[in-house]
């Protein structure tokens, strides 16, 4: 029998409140997760349940305020520079300049990760030629359409090779054939290079298609985890039933008003 496969993150206790002026707010009020290497574990929960605010304490971004967690074996208080080092992550809203080409935004991303220009060209033209953007490079960031900007976050969250990647909404606003495309190349990089994905959206049926298993968080702990059929026979009583309905009576509310994407012409 094989051993498991380590983990590429832990969290116990993972805890964060605010300051603010009508008091402190518990954002995170204890999150346990245990990920292990080469899963795509999708994240999921209503607004405001604090899917956004772990996701910003296990990139680095935030602070914790108690509890302990690593990502990719480095513990996030005591050597955030090493976690960030393994680790990708692709935004709610991207990052690229509108005015620059993609071979630009590609080739400096490079470089800020210390490779030297012929490295960052040389990793920039291979990233293109994977995620499908090969004929974009000399077309600036701005001109491009929302699929070809997203697979370009992506590729720009891949330039260091990252043993994690965190995907934050990352289909919110596709059409149907751009959403199917960025599922084709989430399940490609984790079969391919054995990367670990940890991914939040609002549509459950992307959580549904993409994740290997589910941990739902509401109020800032986690309230159920499992695969996606498990999760469905347990809380809405049949593998067949849809996530909605089981993400429905585990939370009482809609994950989000899912509108549907618009459809390209």
């Amino acid at each position: 029998m094989d051993a498991p496969a380590p983990l590429s993150i832990s969290a116990s206790g993972l805890t964060r409140t605010f300051t603010t002026p009508r008091g402190p707010v518990d954002a995170v009020r204890g999150i346990d997760l245990a990920v292990r290497r080469g899963e795509i574990l999708g994240f999921l929960g209503p607004n405001g349940a604090g899917k956004s605010t772990t996701l910003r304490m296990l990139t680095t971004l935030l602070a914790p305020t108690g509890g302990t967690a690593a990502v990719a074996g480095h513990d996030l208080v005591r050597d955030p520079a090493g976690v960030r080092r393994r680790t990708g992550y692709v935004a709610q809203s991207g990052g690229t300049d509108p005015a620059v080409s993609v071979r630009e935004e590609l080739v400096t991303q490079g470089r800020l990760y210390r490779l030297r220009r012929p490295a960052a060209e040389a990793r920039a033209a291979e990233l293109a030629g994977e995620l499908g953007l090969t004929e974009l490079l000399e077309r600036p960031c701005g001109a491009l359409s929302g699929g070809q900007r997203r697979r370009l976050d992506l590729a720009m969250a891949l330039t260091h090779r990252p043993e994690v990647l965190f995907l934050d909404e990352p289909t919110t606003g596709l059409d149907p054939g751009s959403r199917a495309d960025l599922w084709d190349l989430v399940r490609r990089i984790r079969s391919e290079w054995d990367t670990t994905v940890l991914l939040t959206t609002h549509y459950l049926d992307e959580a549904d298609a993409l994740a290997d298993r589910l941990v739902v968080v509401d109020r800032g702990t986690v309230v159920a985890e499992g695969t996606p059929a498990g999760l469905k026979a347990r809380y809405a009583g049949s593998p067949g039933a849809t996530l909605q309905d089981a993400f429905l009576a585990i939370t009482g509310r809609t994950a989000a008003p899912q509108v549907p994407a618009p459809v390209a012409v």
